[in-house]
């Protein structure tokens, strides 16, 4: 499975680089990156509860 996320400023679907897991204030798991393609655009998903797993096993 890719990491892939929509950007904004690209008005595209875009894989995260440089992923990190970032808890939200409601204790939701999300991710938060850069596009791949543009690094000086920031990208954010957040994560099903059953995704958790698999993408912190897939960043290590």
């Amino acid at each position: 499975m890719k990491l892939t996320a929509y950007s904004l400023q690209l008005r595209k679907t875009v894989e995260i680089a440089n992923p990190k897991i970032v808890t939200l204030k409601n204790g939701r798991k999300a991710v938060r990156g850069v596009a791949a393609e543009d690094p000086s655009s920031t990208v954010f998903r957040i994560l099903s509860d059953k995704d958790v797993a698999e993408v912190e096993k897939q960043i290590g």
